[in-house]
């Protein structure tokens, strides 16, 4: 017996090394060998920029992350852009269209960046295999308008002709099915609920998803509009009534070349001069690294993307999407506070809410970084409502998107009750308390008492006015106005400015140049970015994976006999340099859009 454990445990431990191990230290072998040799970008070079893959706000801080996606973040194309502009190497940028839709807000800060590239006297070029009626398409093509020339495949479909969102409702479900949804929401326009509660809309919900829908709409329209040099209201006219084939969205003046993306790379190579070639995007970022600035004074970019709870972890997983811990963030700022060359910090939020708790721990540390004296600037990506609006409310400057959702002041809780809908397939819940009545509140046995839905309401009423109270004093607004704008209701970012949630629309760029302003930096003098929190490197998460230490990494990759090659012993180094790092050594070198 004991010899058959000790070979289910010999199998186990191969397979690891096999199937995970392995392959992580080979990734990691590739990615060092590429970073000690990076190419070269040609005289003449075409950066191809394809946003089919999906987009995230920021680059995820867990190295596996990516393993789940295109690994291409927004923050990355305008850090690599802003770049790219500069760099006389490069002549052409040439944009793979997505069909179906991009984040409004996403579509808002590419667009953005594109047309500072482009105002570098540089050419941009877009290419388009269609326009599908899928979700935000609008904003799709509000970036290819951007472009110098705008093509499209010649069987392709323009369908872009508004903009359509769907939910689903399961409240006659759950009524048939004996799911109660016990929940309070504060207030009306707080929707999150109704899809449990409701079989169609209300007439808030109604109200305010069609008020954001039409903002993002118009603002599209009109970007586009603009980029296209006609008026809004005649390119409305002219999208609405397609679709319209290739040859007639050329006849309407909605593209600028018909061609295959063949056709369409020849001609950005033709533009860019004599030997030009082509350059992945993604290479092209690699070798210029991330951007830095220069100069003693330096601007913190804190990152914040995702669900925020409370706790620590990166998150990400293999592949697994982000989230805000409540612990590192608020240990970024700290970290950024207590560095005495960063004189102000911006603040990337991109979060459509959660944890009440989790939002204060934030929000104290951006108090705190305002005590000591730095400004605090957020810059709002594709959300920052709900609890990504408490984090940002007492910030010193609020830069939103014209399409980033945000507001939602406001909050909700509740729970199912299961007891009759498993009866019905001959399960039993039963339940035993020992203490207070409210000890039971959240049984998904029994239904509230009338005791524990007091209490529960009036926890929510105490959350709605704490919310209440910051915006208030964030946006030193009376608090009786932000209870009028509240409710639990989304505004766009442009609807956000007008009501005085933000500050200034723009991005990222438009955020740090008011962080300077507030610092008092010169115009004249170069500034550094430091980026926080840390990302987390190969090993660490490799450790955080498995629930084991950087030690207990390296012991695996010995048990595989990889110990061996040159090569591996190096990666060691690493795994010893997280251990010191994890104990203060300083010897290192260093959600709903449709």
């Amino acid at each position: 017996m004991k010899q058959f454990f000790l070979t289910v445990l010999g199998v186990f431990t191969g397979l690891i090394l096999f199937l995970v191990v392995v392959p992580v230290v080979l990734v990691m072998l590739a990615v060092g060998a590429a970073s000690s040799a990076k190419p070269a970008t040609p005289t003449n070079a075409v950066l191809e920029l394809d946003l089919r893959e999906g987009l995230t706000d920021q680059a995820p801080l867990n190295p596996f992350a990516s393993f789940g996606g295109s690994g291409l973040s927004v923050m990355k194309i305008v850090d690599t852009l802003a770049q790219a502009e500069k760099d006389s190497s490069v002549k052409v940028l040439l944009l793979r269209l997505p069909e179906t839709g991009l984040t409004p807000a996403a579509a808002d800060e590419i667009r953005q960046a594109v047309i500072r590239f482009k105002n570098a006297d540089k050419t941009v070029i877009a290419h388009s295999q269609g326009f599908m009626p899928i979700g935000t398409v609008i904003s799709s093509y509000m970036v290819g308008a951007s472009a110098s020339e705008l093509w499209m495949q010649n069987t392709a479909s323009f369908q872009a002709t508004g903009f359509s969102a769907d939910d689903v409702f399961l409240g006659r479900a759950f009524e048939k099915y004996g799911v109660k949804a016990e929940f309070e929401q504060r207030y009306e326009y707080k929707n999150a609920v109704n899809q449990y509660t409701q079989s169609d809309f209300t007439a808030p919900h109604r109200e305010a998803m069609t008020a954001w829908m039409t903002s993002i709409y118009d603002s599209a329209i009109a970007n586009a509009a603009a980029d296209r040099k006609t008026t809004a209201e005649a390119l409305k006219t002219v999208i609405q009534a397609g679709p319209y084939s290739a040859p007639q969205a050329l006849s309407a003046k909605l593209i600028d070349k018909i061609g295959q993306v063949e056709e369409a790379e020849n001609a950005a190579l033709q533009r860019a001069g004599k030997g030009a070639k082509i350059v992945e995007f993604d290479d092209y970022a690699s070798a210029q690294g991330e951007r830095t600035g220069s100069g003693k004074d330096a601007i913190a970019i804190v990152g914040g993307e995702g669900a925020i709870t409370t706790g620590t972890g990166q998150g990400g997983g293999f592949g697994g999407g982000s989230s805000i811990k409540s612990d590192d963030t608020a240990e970024a700022i700290y970290d950024a506070i207590k560095d005495k060359d960063v004189k102000a910090i911006v603040f990337r939020v991109s979060s459509p809410g959660g944890s009440p708790e989790a939002s204060e721990q934030i929000l104290a540390a951006v108090r705190a970084a305002r005590a000591a004296g730095k400004p605090v600037v957020v810059s709002m990506g594709a959300y920052a409502a709900s609890g990504g609006y408490w984090i940002s409310s007492e910030a010193d400057w609020i830069v939103a998107q014209p399409s980033t959702l945000t507001g939602s002041i406001g909050v909700f809780g509740g729970k199912f009750v299961l007891a009759d809908a498993l009866g019905r397939f001959g399960v039993d819940m039963r339940e035993l308390t020992i203490g207070g009545d409210y000890a039971s509140a959240f049984s998904p046995s029994q239904s509230f008492t009338p005791a524990q839905r007091a209490a529960f309401s009036a926890s929510m009423d105490r959350t709605y006015d704490d919310f209440i109270t910051r915006v208030s004093t964030g946006r030193r607004l009376p608090a009786d106005r932000v209870r009028e704008i509240a409710r639990g209701r989304v505004w766009t970012g442009i609807q956000g400015k007008e009501l005085g949630l933000v500050d200034q629309l723009g991005g990222v760029t438009e955020a740090v140049t008011k962080a300077r302003e507030l610092a008092k930096i010169p115009t004249d003098r170069s500034v550094r970015f430091k980026r926080y929190p840390k990302p987390e490197s190969p090993w660490e998460a490799l450790s955080s994976a498995f629930g084991v230490s950087s030690e207990a990494a390296r012991a695996l990759i010995a048990i595989g006999g990889v110990m061996s090659d040159p090569r591996a012993q190096a990666l060691t180094g690493a795994v010893e340099a997280d251990r010191m790092r994890g104990q203060g050594a300083v010897v290192l070198a260093d959600r709903p859009l449709p």
